[in-house]
């Protein structure tokens, strides 16, 4: 059986850590790359499963606007205090109700990165535990030591730079060694985090067509709103799909398509008149939501997506691909297009402006083994299109198996080498994708 800890401390955490016992960190449980209700299927009774849930929350805006987080804070929780201080998050994850520091492990970068860029740039130092148990200090200020094996890493890195994250970590500067390495070179206990000033914003939704039928509008909306960055913080889709997980009085979609637009309220004017009235949809398809709603609605879908998952006994089976451009990001439609001749029923919704979409298989158990297969296929067809395969949620345990064809040689080189720096005993989350050997 395996074993659970929890920690009330840092020096708690401490004082596991100085016993190299191999470990799998974890705090608010919301992952989409981890199976929590099936750990058992991939970690044997060797490893300890570490709750850093009940780690004393802390929270304090400093100077230049840069908030300090330490233990169990949630993007929530961030956002409210930042709030009342005037200030808000540039980026955060659609569930908000997962922990700050995990989501820096992960790398998890999705709303409002159409207007204010990756979380990873707006991390300017990290403090976390290392092997020995000891406290280390990280800036976004100094770079990594420069090694032939980290140059070529880094070089392999470029390709990737326009993305929200690579199929790899950056490892560029020192805060890039725990941010999308998923705990496996030591435990994050505190950051610093640039902030934004609370600036009102103005919430619209567009109806499109259903984007299985006709994509065309979709794709000039895509577009349009390149343009206009510094006004838009946010350009999120929800499939018509997608609203059926809702209750039929909470969906606003009218059996189509919704694009959601976040507005800087001060640049909306400009924005209604060189945009929203140039886009191929009548008025009467473009309505105004209030920011609470829009909030509800985007969180509300993912969450029920998984519990309808969790109900049917199976594992999330789903993407999340972005692409640059539009002739790759019709591309990639075009490969889910295909999945409408399976019977299962699928959805998709995710971070439209930065073409960074989740396609969602929803299979009973018996649909597992096909919807596997065509995942497979998928990636496979993705290796031939400018990609990041998994642009937000990191690799975990689920997505391990569609990542090797993304590396060479020099991936598995570089992380050997940093798992042999950072973590000798391999006592952190030892089944990691930096623990996984070439093929």
């Amino acid at each position: 059986m395996l074993t659970t800890k929890r920690f009330k401390n840092n020096s708690e955490l401490s004082e596991h850590i100085k016993t190299h016992a191999p470990s799998f960190y974890f705090s608010s449980q919301t992952s989409t790359v981890i199976p929590y209700d099936k750990l058992k299927m991939h970690f044997d009774e060797s490893i300890t499963l570490c709750d850093l849930s009940q780690l004393p929350p802390k929270m304090e805006l400093k100077d230049g606007g840069l908030l300090f987080i330490s233990g169990a804070v949630s993007w929530k929780e961030a956002r409210t205090f930042l709030n009342s201080k005037g200030r808000t998050l540039k980026t955060y994850p659609t569930e908000e109700l997962a922990l700050v520091l995990a989501g820096l492990a992960t790398s998890c970068t999705g709303e409002r990165c159409f207007g204010h860029g990756t979380l990873r740039s707006q991390v300017k130092e990290v403090t976390y535990l290392n092997h020995q148990g000891e406290e280390v200090k990280l800036s976004a200020q100094k770079e990594l030591t420069a090694t032939p094996l980290l140059k070529e890493y880094q070089k392999s890195y470029e390709a990737y730079h326009s993305f929200k994250n690579a199929p790899y970590p950056r490892f560029q500067y020192e805060t890039d060694l725990m941010i999308g390495t998923e705990g496996q070179l030591g435990v994050i206990t505190s950051a610093l985090i640039e902030t934004a000033e609370l600036s009102p914003v103005t919430y619209l939704f567009l109806l499109l067509p259903k984007w299985e039928e006709d994509y065309s509008k979709h794709l000039e909306i895509y577009q349009k709103v390149q343009g206009f960055r510094k006004s838009i913080h946010s350009v999120e889709l929800v499939d018509s799909n997608a609203f059926n997980y809702l209750k039929p009085e909470e969906r606003v979609n009218k059996d189509g398509d919704v694009i959601f637009l976040e507005i800087v309220s001060q640049d909306f004017d400009e924005v209604f008149e060189n945009l929203i009235s140039t886009l191929p949809i009548d008025e009467n398809a473009i309505f105004e939501i209030s920011q609470n709603r829009f909030h509800e609605l985007r969180a509300s879908i993912p969450r029920a997506v998984f519990e309808t998952n969790s109900q049917m006994g199976v594992v999330k089976m789903g993407t999340d691909v972005q692409v640059i451009g539009q002739k790759n990001f019709q591309l990639l439609l075009d490969i889910y297009r295909g999945f409408q001749k399976t019977t299962v029923k699928y959805n998709l919704f995710g971070h439209f402006g930065d073409a960074h979409l989740h396609f969602n298989f929803m299979p009973s158990p018996q649909d597992v083994p096909a919807c596997q297969e065509k995942l497979n296929q998928m990636y496979k067809e993705l290796l031939r299109i400018p990609c990041s395969p998994f642009a937000e949620h990191g690799i975990g345990l689920i997505k391990q198996k569609f990542i090797r064809d993304f590396w060479q040689d020099i991936q598995y080189q570089t992380f050997q080498e940093l798992k042999k720096q950072h973590d000798p005993q391999n006592q952190f989350f030892p089944q990691g994708f930096m623990s996984l050997g070439r093929k």
